[in-house]
């Protein structure tokens, strides 16, 4: 597991170093180009550059041959050079350019854009990663609504409904605060998620309230509708020359928590349901974290899915129903009332 999270961390990170050295490439190209305007405009920096290589050059060869007066000899070195940036300085803000005008401008400069301080990341680098599991997630924009802070209890009912032992009320505020702990435990369990019931009750905001905070704290989180998920496995597997659904499926297999939204909405054939067989069990197998969400009652789940497909769900995941009223209807009631 640790050889497959690092494979999968090492991909993203050489993507990323290759942006930080095109970052730093232009930086210091556009450096160039300003120095080369000084030049042109104020001659005597250029000497100054010059007298401060040559003045380097001499301190490293005293320094490599122990010369007897070394530290004497750096001592003085290093005065002419303060008075030589001085000057540089003075000159440019004479000429109204900036003192650092000449400097690349890093976009970041703790680690001028290499992003690593030493041999340790950077902060940057850091949350580059998660910004690229965010856009791997497939559901970066949605999440800026669908997360645990924005959501709304006050849509469900707290009376009983349709026979239900508990209120919907109640009955959310449970799967809430199970969603929270399976957050909060991710690294510690092997514990798999399965939300199901009628449409608009919350399934697929409350996954995504898991994604958002997982994501944050540097988790690979891969979100897929069921019927994409079956197009990526079909196109991996019989389009060898496409190396965007061979990654993509790495993703799918390796990811450290896999969303199955709106199962049962796929094209269910033979294919499929191997495919998908296949997927949940090397995921199980590797104790890859799953979510699934479904609008299916158990029953159709029994009555559409392969026994094999069945015993891994329900003898690997903690089941969540969701019932009530649709929280979508809700809320469009409410935006027509206050648009009146």
């Amino acid at each position: 597991e640790e050889a497959v999270r690092k494979r999968m961390s090492d991909r993203y990170i050489n993507e990323l170093l290759l942006e930080y050295e095109k970052l730093r490439t232009n930086a210091e190209q556009q450096a160039k180009t300003r120095q080369i305007e000084v030049y042109k405009k104020i001659p005597r920096i250029k000497d100054i550059d010059a007298s401060l290589r040559k003045i380097g050059l001499e301190i490293a060869k005293a320094v490599i041959k122990g010369n007897d007066d070394m530290k004497n000899l750096i001592e003085r070195e290093k005065k002419v050079c303060t008075d030589l940036r001085v000057e540089k300085a003075e000159l440019l803000t004479k000429h109204n350019f900036p003192a650092d005008y000449m400097e690349p401008k890093y976009r970041c400069p703790d680690c001028q854009d290499t992003g690593y301080i030493g041999a340790e990341k950077c902060h940057c680098l850091k949350q580059r990663i998660i910004d690229k599991h965010y856009d791997q997630s497939n559901i970066r924009n949605i999440l800026k609504k669908e997360n645990f802070e924005m959501f709304v209890f006050d849509y469900y009912s707290p009376h009983k409904f349709n026979g239900e032992q508990i209120s919907p009320r109640k009955n959310i505020e449970d799967i809430f605060k199970a969603c929270i702990e399976f957050v909060n435990n991710f690294d510690t369990t092997s514990q798999n998620l399965f939300f199901y019931g009628d449409s608009g009750l919350g399934k697929t905001f409350l996954s995504n309230c898991i994604a958002k905070d997982l994501l944050d704290k540097g988790k690979l989180v891969i979100y897929q509708t069921s019927s994409s998920l079956i197009e990526i496995l079909r196109e991996a597997q019989f389009d060898n020359n496409d190396t965007g659904f061979k990654e993509k499926l790495e993703d799918v297999f390796d990811c450290e928590l896999l969303i199955i939204d709106d199962l049962g909405t796929e094209y269910i054939t033979d294919f499929s349901q191997m495919e998908l067989f296949n997927l949940i069990n090397k995921r199980l197998i590797t104790q890859k974290k799953m979510i699934i969400s479904t609008n299916l009652s158990l029953d159709n789940i029994f009555n559409t899915y392969s026994e094999r497909i069945t015993s891994r769900i329900f003898g690997n995941f903690t089941m969540f129903k969701f019932y009530g009223e649709d929280i979508r209807i809700k809320i469009a009631q409410e935006k027509r009332k206050k648009s009146k």
